[in-house]
């Protein structure tokens, strides 16, 4: 039975979710005439405003990991999580920075690209290639599973929804209006939602001048009791957390740099239509990234202090909000959250769901059946990517019902092992005039399979280093390949400075 205060909380956030969904199917309606093509449907070029669409990345990029699961590592270590925030504003929009404009310049060159593996089967030249790194791409249901755990705990912890009925709610919203409206839906959603997780961002920071006290001297009476619970708290690095050495902390860096080559953000820049807009875009992505990576983290910090016995640390944002804010302005921050996690899901699906109707079977249907024209390929391509959406949402679903551990390491398993199979191929292909398709295969498959290693065989048990040497693995296989198997023609494909 809810609670007087819990019943206005429930039928706040029901009637602003209510609201938010009508929103969201009419965007996807109305992005509906954009998704016909598989150009549309993945990308939506230049039907979204560079602003919104660096709005989008920033969102996309945030996710349950940076509204959840980080601030509940903070709760859980202290103060070593703020390696993790530091990286994720100024190292990862660093890396934005270098690689927008030479990835832009290539999907030019090869002709509209749609998705990551399409671009590296035109960098590579090996259909083979695109193939593989979209198998690789798969990985990212485990990073939905994340997102819809994080979405169910919200509304378990906050208006007593049972947390399978979250999961249901969760997918069902996400897989309808991207279904419906593809990229465009994607982007425009996620650009809105960008600009309330920021406010929602900002509102958390101003609330700890209340909740910790002390002024403009909050952030050192924060850490005072920090410090009286436990000393290890305050800590520059915690032994017993992922940020326990020095290494550890580099390889954060190391991975949060090497975060923005993620497919379903590498996407976001395919959808800019000229390389003017790449500064707007930048600009952007950077502004939102910043307040959305910055700030949650200390509410996960003051919780800590104020709730110092949570059951599990995921839930510290949520239990933050309903103690320290008036119920209507909570109502709107856990729609804020709400949509956090739908920004991120929402890309994740479209990533991989494009990824099998481009990347799959639009590579192998024309092997199986030599009858097909351009347009029916297109356009059954674009089917097959709409069903596998389904498909995807419901073996998420399935897999999200057994309740993860830890939102954050869970996520950060996923998208490391595909990092650690696509930072050589894509950062060589960018530079080395030497690397090959059997030199980008051979990378791939060596930096993602030695990551699964390294994890799953307890071989190196912190993610981020083990991150670090497979990618470093990926580095030397793919070197050592390309340098045996490359020749002249390899040269051509190579993005010239001058252009």
């Amino acid at each position: 039975m809810l609670s007087e205060s819990n019943s206005v909380l429930f039928w706040m956030v029901a009637i602003l979710l209510v609201a938010y969904f009508c929103l969201v199917v009419f965007i996807g309606k109305k992005g509906n005439s954009h998704s016909n093509s598989m150009s549309g449907f993945a990308t939506a070029r230049g039907k979204v405003s560079p602003w919104l669409v660096g709005a989008s990345f920033a969102a996309s990029y945030s996710s349950a990991n940076l509204f959840i699961g980080v601030p509940g590592l903070a709760y859980e270590y202290g103060t070593s999580v703020l390696w993790y925030t530091l990286g994720c504003f100024g190292v990862s929009w660093i890396g934005l920075l270098l690689f927008a404009k030479t990835f832009w310049r290539y999907g030019k060159k090869f002709g509209h690209v749609s998705t990551l593996p399409e671009w590296l089967g035109k960098r590579y030249n090996s259909k083979a290639l695109q193939v593989i790194v979209t198998i690789l791409i798969l990985f990212n249901i485990f990073y939905i599973v994340g997102q819809n755990a994080g979405l169910a705990t919200i509304f378990e912890t906050i208006i007593g929804i049972p947390y399978e009925w979250g999961i249901v709610i969760g997918v069902t919203i996400t897989v309808l209006y991207i279904g419906l409206g593809g990229a465009y839906a994607q982007m425009v959603t996620d650009g809105i939602q960008g600009f309330l997780m920021a406010i929602t961002s900002i509102l958390l920071l101003v609330s700890l001048f209340w909740t910790i006290g002390g002024g403009f001297n909050v952030f050192t009476e924060l850490t005072n009791k920090l410090h009286a619970i436990d000393p290890v708290l305050t800590a520059a690095v915690n032994e017993a957390g992922p940020y326990n050495s020095a290494l550890a902390i580099a390889a954060v860096q190391f991975m949060l740099f090497s975060f923005i080559l993620m497919p379903h953000l590498l996407n976001k820049i395919l959808s800019i239509e000229t390389e003017e807009e790449l500064a707007p875009f930048t600009f952007s992505a950077g502004l939102v990234l910043f307040f959305i990576s910055a700030l949650t983290v200390l509410a996960g910090l003051g919780a800590r202090v104020l709730f110092p016995a949570l059951d599990s640390a995921d839930s510290a944002i949520p239990v933050y909000i309903i103690e320290s804010f008036p119920t209507i302005i909570a109502a709107i921050m856990i729609v804020g959250i709400i949509s956090a996690i739908l920004s991120s899901t929402d890309s994740l699906y479209l990533g991989v769901t494009t990824s099998i109707g481009n990347d799959f079977y639009r590579v192998l249907a024309p092997i199986f059946n030599k009858n097909l024209d351009s347009e029916t390929l297109d356009r059954r391509s674009v089917n097959v990517a709409k069903i596998s959406l389904i498909f995807v949402g419901l073996l998420s679903l399935w897999i999200s019902l057994d309740r993860p551990d830890s939102l954050s390491i869970l996520i950060q398993f996923s998208f490391s092992a595909i990092i650690s199979g696509l930072l050589a191929p894509i950062t060589l292909g960018y530079f080395w005039n030497k690397a090959t398709n059997y030199g980008a295969i051979v990378g791939v498959i060596a930096g993602a399979g030695l990551y699964v290693v390294f994890t799953q065989f307890n071989v190196i048990e912190n993610i981020y280093i083990a991150m670090f040497f497979a990618s470093l693995s990926s580095f030397v296989a793919m070197g050592i390949v390309s340098l045996l198997t490359a020749n002249e023609s390899h040269k051509e494909l190579v993005l010239k400075k001058t252009t």
